[in-house]
């Protein structure tokens, strides 16, 4: 039997079998002692007993007129005669017996001492150079009883005992594990990218160890994060100023060129330079979206950041390519507007790469914080679309793009404690994409 994987179980279990052997232990130890001194007792008794009664037999055998006729004493008031007598001459007849007392367990005179049989104890004594001879004897049964009601006086506490004590030492155990429950709720109750170390001052000596390595390695990792973030959004910095020179010599050289050929090649440098324009600032994106603050102290209306993006857009994409449904009532989220800007251009820019080309993007923000971004375009397959969320990933080799966008929106979904979901076909059609996530209404936890 394998043991619970609990450590609560493992010691509540461990302990409470140990005290149950214990206590068995010593109640059977105690028990022995008590039947050895028991019998001690008892034989003393039984002693006292018969050198107490043996002068009254001699009084009585030497004052009788016919010495050869057993008496049996009278009894006064009726009781349970736990001992009982016999008085013999030297030729074995017998001269007194108790008023109970059954002549045939009394065993022939093997001299003065103790004797036993299978349902007696006796004691011989003798009197007048042996001539008056007494055998007391007790049942053994009596001094059974009395054994018996030791043992059960040792072993039924037993019974009420052990499932207090089993329950103390749950209790005691559980009080005892709290700081270890308290540290993994702290631990579990972590964000996504929440590596700030765990406090665990109040955590057993045993324990303290564990906790302070996983602290250190949190460090560690907070500490490699941090370099990534900084890396990427240094580089995606850095890189803007040089691919904006670049690009702008790329323009210049086509305007100067009369040749078709270098024309094209200036175009296509051009159009590279600016693809790696915009990977630079999904990067930048990125490592905001994982590093930075993404909540405010305060609540804003996002309706309005959701018209001046629509308007951006549709100076960009085209009239009517882009449609924005918002709410009557006020959309209050702590949601810092930079990151839902960073929300809504990754999911319309998306929409715009990869939907069918001419048709509509639908944008909608409900009054519960749900931002909606829906287009036409080939149904998706679901395996295609598990991994769209991931970095440098795109729905297929031809498709344009960094592969950056949604990894983006996920990164901040996580953040923020929402779920971003992707749907192909949309809901209610048979073709079209649609991607969705709410963000957090009023004030909630800060990250």
């Amino acid at each position: 039997m394998s043991m619970p994987r609990s450590l609560q179980t493992r010691l509540g279990w461990s302990l409470g079998i140990l005290l149950m052997v214990l206590w068995i232990g010593a109640a059977s130890v105690t028990a022995i002692l008590a039947r050895h001194a028991i019998e001690a007792v008892f034989d003393s008794g039984l002693q006292e007993t018969a050198q107490r009664i043996l002068p009254l037999a001699v009084a009585d055998a030497l004052g009788r007129d016919d010495p050869g006729v057993t008496q049996r004493l009278a009894e006064i008031r009726e009781h349970d005669e736990l001992l009982t007598y016999a008085v013999r001459d030297d030729q074995g007849r017998m001269l007194l017996l108790s008023h109970d007392a059954d002549p045939a367990i009394f065993p022939r005179w093997s001299g003065t001492g103790f004797a036993q049989s299978a349902t007696h104890r006796f004691y011989h004594e003798a009197a007048l150079q042996g001539t008056v001879r007494l055998t007391v004897a007790e049942p053994l049964a009596h001094r059974d009883a009395v054994a018996r009601e030791i043992q059960m006086g040792l072993g039924l506490p037993l019974l009420v005992f052990l499932p207090v004590a089993l329950l103390a030492i749950i209790l005691t155990v559980r009080a005892s594990l709290a700081p270890l429950h308290r540290f993994r709720e702290r631990l579990a109750a972590r964000g996504v990218r929440d590596l700030s170390q765990v406090p665990a001052e109040d955590l057993p000596a045993e324990v303290a160890p564990v906790a302070a390595t996983l602290n250190d390695l949190l460090s560690r990792l907070a500490a490699a994060f941090e370099a990534e973030r900084s890396f990427a959004a240094n580089a995606a910095h850095e890189l803007r100023t040089p691919l904006a020179g670049a690009i702008a010599q790329a323009q210049r050289l086509q305007a100067e060129t009369s040749d078709p050929g270098a024309e094209r090649r200036a175009a296509d440098i051009e159009a590279t330079l600016k693809r790696l324009t915009r990977v630079a600032e999904r990067l930048m994106q990125l490592a905001r979206a994982e590093g930075g603050r993404l909540r405010l102290d305060r609540t804003a209306d996002l309706r309005p950041v959701a018209r001046v993006l629509n308007d951006e857009l549709t100076r960009v994409a085209g009239v009517g390519q882009v449609t924005l449904s918002l709410p009557q009532e006020p959309v209050m989220s702590d949601l810092d507007p930079d990151v839902f800007a960073i929300l809504y251009r990754n999911l319309v820019d998306n929409a715009l790469r990869h939907g069918a080309t001419g048709a509509p993007i639908e944008v909608s923000l409900s009054r519960e914080g749900m931002l909606t971004v829906a287009n036409e375009g080939p149904v998706i397959p679901g395996e295609v679309l598990s991994r769209l969320v991931g970095r440098f990933e795109r729905a297929g080799a031809r498709a344009e793009g960094g592969g950056l966008g949604l990894a983006i929106v996920q990164a901040i979904a996580q953040r923020i404690g929402s779920v971003l979901v992707l749907t192909s076909p949309r809901p209610g059609q048979v073709s079209g994409f649609e991607a969705k996530l709410t963000v957090p209404i009023g004030h909630g936890h800060r990250n």
